[in-house]
């Protein structure tokens, strides 16, 4: 009888590998159709793009374990995963209310896209929860938030916001992205629904573009069938570089959070610098929540140098290891100005509004030697 693994590092390593041929490595299944088995339900039927194939069914369990949650489903995207969930979970004169610092792509989803479809939205300080009922109507039927907020880096009152969904009858969805499943798993917190961009840390190899869905069982299958008609299934070859390159998550993720925390500490004490938002420092507002809520604080960070937009950029300009370039979650460390990648979707009132300045720096730290990368920094801050 197969020993039932319990540690995550475990579970990342062999849970979800069939051993099919007896091949260690999970094969490429190149196949769109497949043999019919018997299978009465249209959305049983093997076929790519009702993601079932075996590359989909060996993440799915892999990712279900990861989180402790009942299920899980790969999207072709991490967008994917956001909207077809949203859209599976409200309808036509639905609302939902949503925290008011999201991923740029997400703000535009629901701001652009969810009214031409007869969903209402309102936002709501994910710190303030006395604030949230003002907001609740009697077609409110979600709540959606991020486990650090995209790009500053707040932490919600998660405990809150489950607590608010149970006693409203809300499902209450979270993008876990910037944690992942090392840090924070929301299903043991008591969220419905955990979302990914698995192109971040889930690959950690900047060379795919997936999504995932995790949690109670009924709500997956919901947002599975949701999917089926749209069509944002992830191809096999995406599925092997994912499951090849989530094996090494608990790995990476641990060492680009400690690897973060030594440059926050760095840029907050240096001169040039205005303002770093990171969890992981004592003095971040939300420092002891974070504690309680997470096993680590993830390797994203931003910051403010003293000056303007450009002379973010002068450093940008002047740094040498870090990749200018959007994205996160990569083995290469990656930087930004959200104003102009991520967050540029957003009027420049909007990012004002929600504390995201021009010159803000945002930070995916990645795996190099951590005294090199401080070092290249100390030198572009010093010139």
């Amino acid at each position: 009888m197969a020993k039932r693994a319990s540690g995550i590092e475990t579970k990342l390593i062999h849970t979800g590998e069939p051993r099919i041929g007896g091949a260690v490595a999970m094969p490429i299944f190149q196949s769109s159709t497949f043999l019919h088995e018997g299978e009465t339900g249209y959305h049983d039927v093997k076929y790519i793009r009702l993601n079932n194939t075996p590359n989909h069914l060996a993440l799915h369990e892999k990712l279900a374990a990861l989180e402790n949650a009942e299920a899980a489903l790969v999207t072709a995207s991490g967008m994917a995963a956001i909207s077809t969930t949203i859209l599976a979970m409200l309808s036509s004169g639905d609302h939902l209310l949503a925290q008011n610092c999201l991923y740029g792509g997400t703000h535009d989803f629901v701001t652009k896209d969810l009214p031409k479809l007869g969903i209402a939205v309102d936002f709501i300080d994910g710190d303030d929860p006395d604030g949230w009922r003002a907001k609740l109507r009697p077609n409110t039927k979600g709540v959606y938030v991020e486990t650090l907020s995209n790009p500053l880096l707040q932490v919600a009152d998660l405990k809150s916001v489950v607590l608010f969904a149970r006693k409203n009858d809300l499902v209450s969805m979270i993008d876990n992205t910037f944690a992942s499943p090392i840090n924070f798993r929301p299903a043991e917190w008591g969220f419905d629904l955990s979302l990914h961009s698995c192109t971040k840390y889930l690959n950690g190899h900047n060379d795919i573009v997936a999504g995932a869905v995790i949690g109670r069982a009924e709500l997956v299958q919901r947002v599975k069938h949701k999917l089926d008609h749209f069509g944002g299934t992830l191809d096999p070859h995406a599925c092997f570089l994912l499951h090849r390159g989530i094996k090494t998550l608990a790995v990476r993720m641990r060492y680009q959070s400690e690897s973060a925390l030594r440059l926050a500490t760095f840029l907050e004490e240096h001169p040039a610098v205005a303002r770093v938002n990171y969890p992981g420092l004592t003095n971040h507002p939300a420092h002891q929540r974070a504690r309680e809520l997470f096993d680590g604080f993830s390797a994203m960070l931003s910051f403010e140098v003293k000056g303007d937009a450009a002379a973010a950029q002068r450093l940008l300009d002047r740094l040498t290891l870090p990749i200018v370039a959007p994205s996160l979650g990569g083995v290469e460390t990656l930087i930004t100005r959200p104003a102009t990648t991520s967050h540029a979707g957003l009027s420049p009132q909007q990012r004002h509004d929600l504390g995201i300045a021009d010159g803000l720096i945002r930070v995916s730290v990645g795996i190099e030697n951590t005294a090199d990368l401080i070092s290249d920094f100390e030198d572009a801050l010093g010139e």
